[in-house]
């Protein structure tokens, strides 16, 4: 759990963590592989959400996911991305956040993914959370909670004696 002015100071930048659905590059469950290969490769990054045409989330497609495809015994086989859909080999089992209340869950998920989608109750795809958000905000944190907030500097080298 988080001490309380830890949570506060990181709740005061709750609006700038998300990037909304608008803003975030996608592609649809029912694109060719091709498309979602030409659009990773297009914005430069390695994984982007998957959405129904109503703007459900699906999960998440990768470069990796789709070069798998290609892989073939002596050769790249670049025809089979024309014939398999996203949803053919999309990550599924995505672990998500209703919002960007959840600090402590998104913060968890963070650890070993770049970004958390956030998705309501109902599937719908309010935007992703992004690492590098977070971390300017965790910077500001570091720097300012001093300023803030009465610091008492414990000495825990006498606890560890009576141990």
């Amino acid at each position: 759990m988080l001490i309380q002015p830890v949570a506060d100071m990181l709740a005061r930048n709750a609006d700038h963590y998300l990037i909304p659905a608008d803003l975030v590059a996608n592609v649809q469950a029912d694109n060719n592989l091709y498309h979602a290969f030409l659009v990773l490769t297009k914005i430069k990054y390695s994984k982007i959400p998957v959405l129904d045409r109503a703007g459900h989330f699906e999960g998440l497609i990768s470069l990796p996911l789709i070069t798998e495809q290609m892989l073939g015994f002596d050769q790249l086989n670049v025809d089979i991305l024309m014939h398999k859909r996203v949803s053919d080999v999309m990550e599924t089992d995505v672990k998500t956040v209703p919002d960007i209340d959840h600090l402590e869950a998104t913060l968890h998920l963070m650890i070993d993914h770049p970004f958390v989608p956030v998705v309501t109750a109902d599937h719908v795809f309010q935007g992703i959370v992004t690492r590098r958000e977070f971390m300017k905000s965790f910077n500001f944190l570091t720097h300012e909670i001093g300023k803030q907030y009465d610091m008492i500097e414990k000495d825990f080298s006498t606890s560890e004696k009576a141990k």
